[in-house]
C-alpha cells in the first residue's frame, strides 16, 4: 500500500462503529503503518446516527479533518440509507460494505452506485446474534472489511482484538468475537 486509505463508518450509537474504527487503526499500527481513528458525534443517545473515520498509510498522515472522499464506506445499519447519503463523496473505484441480508446486486440498485464501486454485503447482525448473542455488528463487519479490501490482515485483526478486548471481557466473549470476525470474513459477498 503506497497511498492513504480513508474509511468512513456509518452506524447508530451502540453498534460499535467507533470501536471498529479504532480496532482497524490499531491493527494497522500493529502492522507498522500509520493510522488515525476518530468519531464524529455529539451528545447522541443510543440509536442516533453517527460517523467514525479511519485513515491508514505507509507514510505519516498529515491531514486531521473528517473524511469527505472515502475509499471505503462501511454501513453497520442499512436503515441509514433512507436517512443519509452514505456514498456522498466516495471515490468511483471505492467499496461499500453493508450489514444486510440483501444481495450485493440489490444493494447496488438501492444505492445507485456505478459498476466500478465494489458492493459487499454481510449479515453482520445475524452473525453477532449467533456468536456474541447481541446485535453489535462491529467485529463481524471488520472481518468482512479485511476480505473485501485487505488493508489489514484478518489474523492481525484477531490478535489486536484479543489484546484490546482482553482488558475488558471474559475469554468466552473474546472467543465469540473472534469467531464473528472469521465467519464474516468467510461469508461476505461481493458484487
Amino acid at each position: 500500500m503506497n497511498k492513504l486509505i480513508e474509511i468512513r463508518w456509518h452506524a447508530r450509537a451502540g453498534q460499535g462503529a467507533v470501536t471498529a474504527a479504532k480496532l482497524v487503526a490499531e491493527t494497522a499500527l500493529f502492522e507498522d503503518r500509520f493510522m488515525q481513528a476518530m468519531p464524529e458525534y455529539g451528545p447522541e443517545r443510543m440509536g442516533a446516527p453517527l460517523k467514525a473515520f479511519t485513515r491508514i498509510s505507509d507514510e505519516p498522515i498529515e491531514v486531521y479533518n473528517n473524511i469527505e472522499h472515502p475509499d471505503i464506506v462501511v454501513l453497520l445499519d442499512e436503515t441509514l440509507i433512507d436517512v443519509i447519503d452514505i456514498t456522498e463523496g466516495m471515490h468511483d473505484d471505492g467499496a461499500v460494505i453493508i450489514n444486510t441480508t440483501e444481495s450485493p446486486a440489490a444493494m447496488r440498485a438501492r444505492l445507485g452506485v456505478p459498476e466500478s464501486v465494489a458492493v459487499a454485503t454481510i449479515d453482520a447482525s445475524g452473525i453477532a446474534l449467533n456468536t456474541i448473542k447481541r446485535d453489535i455488528p462491529n467485529t463481524p463487519i471488520v472481518g468482512a472489511l479485511t476480505k473485501v479490501r485487505p488493508i489489514v490482515q484478518v489474523e492481525s485483526v484477531k490478535g489486536q482484538l484479543q489484546k484490546s478486548f482482553g482488558k475488558k471481557f471474559a475469554q468466552a466473549m473474546i472467543d465469540a468475537n473472534l469467531e464473528s470476525v472469521q465467519r464474516a470474513y468467510e461469508e461476505v459477498q461481493v458484487g
